[in-house]
């Protein structure tokens, strides 16, 4: 059995059955088998099935979010925004599926007569490992084009976030989804690794490095496609003509919202050493504005981390950072007092890339804010990383900025914004980030193959 806990106070919600070997290899031949039917059905179905499932989300909203901020954290109006948003992707993906899918005539020579034609065919069945940090947001990237494209899915949502994971299946199959072409896999790691055992063709993880990593090398072999979103140690530049102000607040949001537990929060920040001074203390002054609470209450904007694990991790970077140097501004300890895993948002300065804080994903609500001379300098710590999902430049010239982004080594940059996610770019990373691509119609073409037609007569 796996036991669901609130992260707010330790207290035991529920307990799920867990999967076996056995069940999910049954569980990949149904899906197998169901797969090549759901495919046949026009698409017209497919994406009335989405809609559907749309609905209901919209429907339930009250009821899904309380169920997300109950397992991971989530302050309630955040887990609200969540659901909000994916509402937003479903009509991307509804709206565009159907020109990605299309046949494209490429060549016709009517003498010959020759015609040549782009055809698309779905993956197959395909493994959804999906992250409790934002689950409607990184799943639904995942199993809604896949299966509008006529794929199985067999969606592993993360242990933190299974009841989550069993609402969506709950409605998914309630739209018209048949329950084995979208099945639902329970349990922790080592379910995964159960489930990286059957012939999938196509494997699509969120998650950590370290993860990602295993996962690349248990199928490498098996010449199937592999899609892997991972960390980040995102940076951001304020320069010397930033409107400093604006950049502290909305870098400060970009940093600990979510209680900075996304792949895109804002991890460290370079200042033009003109206008250092100055957004320290607007940053510091917004943080300490930010309300820690009960994730139930509509004005807790930090609430718990989702695993108590990462206490640990926070906790040992303030500690190295301050034993190398760096001043600690606020926070830098767990909540007193608390039977959840709550840590003081926390901010530090006078830091530098000797420090695990400015190196390795923090993944919490910790920050460190380090003084450049210039733009070179900037630059050059930017892509002092293993990571690269996004980059931001704080500037009054979007030619300056687009200078420095130019040569970011990212996937996604922001000019004057970050920790931004739009359905109509590509979301990738680059190095320890990632590869493949989600969301845009790139999101689609991923779980399509091509097939060549050449076509005389």
């Amino acid at each position: 059995m796996l036991k669901v806990v609130n992260p707010a106070n330790n207290e035991t919600i529920k307990e799920v059955q867990t999967d076996t070997a056995t069940t999910v290899s049954d569980k990949f031949r149904k899906a197998k088998s169901a797969q090549a039917k759901w495919a046949a059905q026009p698409l017209n179905s497919r994406l009335e099935v989405i809609r559907k499932f749309r609905a209901l989300l919209e429907k339930d909203l009250e009821e899904l979010a309380h169920t997300l901020t109950s397992e991971v954290g989530k302050p309630i109006s955040q887990s609200r925004n969540e659901i909000k948003g994916t509402l937003g992707r479903i009509d991307f993906f509804l709206e565009k599926t159907p020109g990605v899918i299309r046949d494209e005539s490429v060549f016709k020579d009517s003498a010959a007569p020759l015609e040549e034609v782009i055809g698309h065919e779905p993956l197959g069945v395909v493994a959804n490992i999906s992250a409790w940090n934002y689950p409607y947001f990184v799943g639904s990237n995942v199993f809604i084009p896949a299966l509008l494209t006529g794929n199985a899915v067999l969606y592993k949502p993360s242990e933190f976030a299974t009841l989550t994971g069993i609402a969506i299946t709950e409605r998914l199959h309630a739209s018209g989804v048949p329950a084995d072409v979208f099945s639902l896999v329970v349990g922790d790691g080592s379910i995964g690794v159960e489930l990286l055992k059957n012939p999938v063709n196509g494997v699509f993880f969120t998650g950590s490095y370290a993860t990602g990593k295993k996962i690349a090398e248990a199928v490498a072999s098996r010449m199937i496609k592999v899609q892997l979103e991972l960390g980040g140690k995102d940076p951001a530049y304020v320069c010397d003509d930033a409107n400093v102000k604006n950049a502290a607040e909305g870098l400060a949001d970009g940093a600990f919202y979510n209680n900075g537990q996304s792949c895109c929060s804002v991890e460290r920040i370079y200042v033009h050493a003109k206008v250092y001074d100055q957004f320290v203390e607007h940053f510091v002054n917004t943080v300490k504005g930010f309300v820690t609470g009960d994730p139930n209450d509509e004005k807790t904007y930090i609430g718990p981390l989702t695993r108590a694990a990462q206490l640990s991790v926070v906790k040992n970077q303030v500690t190295d950072a301050m034993a190398k140097g760096a001043k600690l501004m606020v926070g830098g300890q767990k909540v007193a007092n608390s039977k959840g895993h709550y840590f003081q948002p926390t901010v530090l300065t006078n830091v530098t890339h000797s420090m695990d804080v400015m190196r390795e994903e923090s993944f919490g609500p910790v920050i460190g804010i380090q003084k450049v001379a210039n733009d070179n300098e900037a630059l050059m710590l930017i892509n002092d990383t293993a990571y690269g999902l996004t980059s931001a430049v704080y500037s009054a010239s979007r030619e300056r900025a687009h200078t420095i982004l130019a040569q970011a080594n990212s996937g996604s940059v922001y000019w004057n914004c970050c920790d931004r996610v739009s359905p109509r770019l590509p979301w990738s990373g680059r190095g320890h980030s990632g590869m493949g691509s989600t969301l845009s119609t790139l999101g689609i073409q991923t779980f399509l193959q091509p097939k060549a037609w050449h076509l005389r007569g």
